[in-house]
């Protein structure tokens, strides 16, 4: 059998963890790698960021947030099910050295791919403060293996529900502004990391973000998932997916990630009509 679930969890209602069999992919993959899901013959191509491996059980790790129609299918396989495709590894790994301290913020299921980063890191000698940011306390995911990893685990939460009231660069100033921070890694919403971007760059702070645009082939071919960065077109599955953010046209990115939105809401509102 092939891409067989073998465990599966729910985060929240809309956020699911699937444990996929990928040998192949499980034994190659590095932090900052990701596949391309599809989940029938008439499924989109789904960008997923690789949350972990077990090259022993030949498995990797995926977290899955229902947005459209394809995430909704994926997020109703169950254990046993199949996903028709699952290519990979791809994209560039994330360039790993002692930095000093680094700041990882990610907000919502950018935790997950934030995951093997932060374990990458802290095996490198890096102190890792990590901030994990959501809207409320049960949107808040993969905390305990979080801490596993960080030296520290700053908690936001927009309503107060838990850890600290206020946004994910509240938490990261509040590091800034009391310590030597070398580096800051931020993986999220575009317009968290967007945020994120102005932030550090106030402060100088070297950071990376990595990007979650629109992808179909994921090969650099199809040139869907093109951004600019310092003033230079990059296709994010090629290229990247993690640039200096202090150069990525947030701006650019947020309009062309919006391109289908209609569309979307109307084929997802459809097939929750159907189901």
């Amino acid at each position: 059998m092939n891409n067989k679930i073998v465990d599966k969890e729910y985060f929240s209602e809309n956020v699911v963890r699937l444990e996929v069999e990928a040998p192949l992919i499980a034994k190659s993959r590095k932090a900052g790698h990701f596949v391309i899901v599809r989940v029938d013959e008439k499924g989109e191509r789904i960008p997923l960021t690789i949350a972990g491996a077990n090259i022993e059980k030949g498995t990797i790790t995926l977290v899955v947030q229902k947005i459209g129609v394809s995430s909704a299918k994926v997020c109703e396989k169950n254990v046993g099910d199949e996903l028709l495709d699952v290519v990979g590894p791809l994209g560039k790994a994330t360039h790993i050295e002692k930095f000093g301290t680094v700041v990882c913020a990610c907000g919502g299921v950018g935790t997950a791919p934030m995951l093997p980063i932060v374990e990458a890191l802290k095996k490198a000698g890096n102190k890792v403060i990590t901030v994990l940011a959501a809207r409320t306390k049960n949107l808040i995911i993969l905390e305990e293996q979080m801490r596993k990893f960080s030296d520290e685990v700053i908690i936001m939460t927009d309503d107060g529900s838990y850890g600290t009231k206020g946004l994910v660069t509240n938490g990261i100033e509040s590091v800034i502004q009391r310590e030597q921070v070398d580096k800051c890694v931020t993986i999220g919403p575009a317009i968290m990391m967007k945020f994120v971007s102005l932030l550090t760059k106030k402060y100088n702070v070297p950071t990376l973000a990595s990007l979650n645009t629109i992808m179909v082939d994921g090969t650099g071919m199809c040139g869907a998932c093109r951004i600019t960065v310092d003033g230079k077109t990059k296709f994010v599955c090629v290229d990247g997916p993690e640039f200096d953010a202090h150069q990525v046209d947030f701006d650019e990115m947020l309009m062309r990630l919006g391109a289908y939105k209609t569309q979307e809401k109307e084929a997802y509102e459809a097939y929750m009509a159907k189901c």
